[in-house]
């Protein structure tokens, strides 16, 4: 199961349409969220069926800007739970009966009006009955380090993004590859990259697919990269063994010794970095102290 997210700055024309097909050919995604689509149903339609995909959800523009799409291979493994101009919540059912959420945003542009954002982020955090995480052009970013060139990014949006992030519980993806997915005036003094596509999830979401990857595709006929998440629900750390908590460790005080000691241990890489390590160390200790427990 893999997720493709691109901001294609419009469909309208045959190149964007022939980049988004090389890529579906090349990378298979099962699931596609499209932003600035600026074109309607019919040929978000046309297009989904060029590139094979049954099941299509599109939210038109509003006159010349913005539209989005999801677009998914398989009507049982996703179903529509909500959306807005700025989003399409779904519901996705893995071949394992896994139940999370994907939603895929396309952030405010206007900076006067990233607030709209933040708080429709917040509406989605209401509802944690399932596992989520977002994909898309969030069109904020997270520290200076995101970008390069340009004037610095303004201090209140990079403390109301991180915020916003904290009041829901969301964490940011690392991602492989180059690590900005816009850019303007390449070739000029004025050239400026900034990492705007990104995935963000929930600590839920998180310990189910310790092993995803997010890629950045690199190239694109748009300003935009594509970026590719593969949600993969099995540890790293062991390729023929699944992790089991065992409720017998509670009785032993090492135990929360040695999530205390794996949670301080890693200052930086995310909520899966420190889970994966606590599930591997946790692994081990219990073979070790209590035996190797069976199922």
């Amino acid at each position: 199961m893999n997720v493709l997210s691109w901001n294609c700055r419009g469909l309208g024309n045959q190149r964007a349409v022939q980049f988004l097909k090389e890529i579906v050919t090349q990378k298979k995604p099962k699931f596609i969220f499209l932003c600035e689509t600026k074109c309607g149903k019919s040929r978000i339609d046309w297009v989904g069926r060029l590139l094979g995909f049954d099941c299509i959800f599109v939210v038109d523009p509003q006159g010349l800007s913005g539209g989005l799409a999801m677009l998914w291979k398989d009507g049982n493994e996703g179903s529509l739970l909500g959306f807005s101009h700025n989003h399409i919540d779904m519901r996705i059912v893995m071949e394992d009966g896994v139940l999370w959420r994907l939603i895929g945003l396309y952030g405010e542009p206007n900076r006067s009006r990233r607030e709209n954002t933040w708080r429709l982020l917040k509406e989605l955090a209401e509802d944690d009955t399932l596992p989520w995480c977002v994909i898309g052009d969030v069109n904020n970013i997270l520290s200076q380090e995101d970008q390069r060139g340009g004037h610095p990014y303004p201090r209140r949006l990079l403390e109301g993004f991180n915020n916003c992030l904290a009041d829901c519980g969301l964490e940011d993806m690392e991602m492989l590859g180059y690590p900005f997915t816009w850019e303007r005036s390449r070739g000029t003094d004025f050239w400026v990259e900034i990492r705007l596509d990104r995935v963000l999830y929930n600590s839920r979401w998180a310990a189910i697919f310790l092993a995803s990857k997010l890629v950045n595709l690199g190239t694109s006929s748009s300003d935009h990269c594509p970026i590719f998440l593969e949600p993969v629900a099995q540890p790293r750390f062991s390729t023929f063994h699944r992790f089991r908590f065992e409720n017998a460790w509670l009785r032993e005080p090492m135990c929360y010794q040695i999530v205390q000691s794996c949670w301080e241990e890693i200052t930086s890489g995310g909520i899966m970095n420190k889970l994966e390590l606590c599930a591997s160390t946790l692994d081990q200790w219990g073979k070790e102290i209590t035996g190797n427990f069976k199922g």
